[in-house]
């Protein structure tokens, strides 16, 4: 009777340990990660080689922009924002320095905010994103931006 009471118990744990991992596996993307991924793999990879598919899969296509650049007004539409990049020789071509980074996300409910630096061409630019969850997907709903000359 012991040894059917040890093996049930030994057998209860392996199904507990199993279902511990396999519910764990579905937590790993945090809203935050998922954010940093557009970010990182669409957002900054879009600028950086100028492909216009990846920055469609980052911004709700009726997003806005605004903000200045070298003290002038700036605001485009996203489709405009988008083709601009399309339109213009990317960093990676020019061979001219890029760097991009993530400052902070802050997320609460379908709602984020991000703000980045990205250094390109001769511009040092700050980014503040909005972010909503549509359909299951973080997009880029808003932009701001600002050049800070150094």
């Amino acid at each position: 009777m012991k040894t059917l009471l040890i093996i049930a118990w030994l057998f209860s744990f392996t199904l507990n340990s199993y279902a511990q991992k396999t519910s764990g596996m579905k937590t790993d993307q945090t809203p935050e990660t998922e954010i940093k991924n557009v970010i990182e793999n669409y957002y900054f990879k879009g600028i950086y080689v100028g492909n216009t598919e990846l920055l469609k899969k980052a911004f709700y296509k009726d997003a806005l922009l605004f903000g200045d650049v070298k003290g002038v007004p700036y605001f485009k539409t996203a489709a405009q924002y988008i083709d601009g990049v399309g339109n213009r020789i990317s960093p990676e071509k020019s061979g001219k320095d890029f760097k991009a980074e993530i400052i902070s996300i802050d997320v609460i409910n379908s709602i984020a905010t991000a703000k980045l630096n990205v250094k390109m061409y001769d511009f040092n630019y700050y980014n503040f994103i909005t972010f909503n969850k549509i359909n299951g997907e973080w997009l880029i709903v808003n932009k701001t931006l600002t050049d800070v000359q150094p």
